[in-house]
């Protein structure tokens, strides 16, 4: 009986160990996943733990924890007096969605878009219906740290993916969400050119809170509409950027 007494003694203890672990490898997996979209590529350094902490909406320990998990995968790297980096971009396809990410790459931006248009009207529709106070609160924290991101792309694009993940789980349909959230990462290292192009990311943000002001109300239309002109603001930038890389240089003379 009073080895029953102890374990139950330490049981809450345990679930802090194990909380604390989850949160932890779900940061782990975050970064990870921005890595293999291209959102973070090789060489880069990470944001502050303080900025990633804010961009992830979690604890800086938690943060901590994360990258020293990927830094014992050789994926980050730790140095010392010197801000961390990402070392690798080979994570395989089970532990990071890496199947997912090149398959969404290999179809063309326009089918894309097309895609995103019709399926994400709904989930934003549902989302607008269900969503809570807490995740409301979560949207207008994350707001609050892009607008903070200045002209850096990547913390913006961290917090971006956050938004719109806590967006689309607040429509109550794990399978859509998930669909949706797949097709969020198409072209991430071209999203990245995008989003460092000057007012770029000022005008997303008017585009969020645009969409925060509707899903507050709870008024489905004027979320719809307003993810409409967000996904077509993506579509042209995404489309110019494409384009301009595949557009031959002008040769001198």
């Amino acid at each position: 009986m009073r080895d029953d007494v102890s374990v139950l003694d330490h049981l809450p203890a345990l679930r802090d160990v194990v909380s604390r672990r989850t949160a932890r490898d779900v940061v782990a997996d975050k970064i990870a996943r921005l890595i293999v979209s291209g959102v973070l590529q090789v060489g880069d350094q990470l944001p502050s733990e303080r900025d990633l902490a804010a961009a992830l909406h979690v604890s800086r320990e938690t943060v901590r924890g994360g990258i020293q998990s990927l830094a014992a995968r050789g994926v980050i790297e730790v140095s010392q007096g010197t801000r961390t980096r990402v070392a690798a971009a080979d994570l395989g396809s089970s532990k990071a969605g890496l199947y997912e990410t090149r398959k969404i790459n290999s179809y063309d931006i326009e089918t894309i878009h097309a895609a995103r248009k019709t399926v994400e009207r709904p989930v934003v529709s549902a989302a607008a219906e269900h969503i809570t106070g807490q995740e409301m609160a979560l949207l207008r924290d994350l707001l609050a740290a892009q607008r903070a991101a200045g002209d850096d792309p990547v913390r913006f694009l961290i917090s971006d993916r956050e938004f719109h993940l806590t967006i689309y789980r607040a429509s109550r349909n794990p399978a859509l969400a998930d669909f949706v959230s797949d097709l969020y990462t198409y072209m991430m290292a071209y999203r990245r050119k995008a989003v460092a192009r000057p007012g770029a990311i000022a005008a997303s943000c008017r585009d969020h809170e645009a969409i925060v002001a509707g899903l507050a109300a709870h008024d489905a239309p004027s979320v719809v509409a307003a993810f409409d002109i967000h996904l077509d603001r993506i579509y042209a930038t995404t489309r110019g950027i494409i384009d301009a890389d595949r557009t031959p240089p002008i040769r001198a003379g």
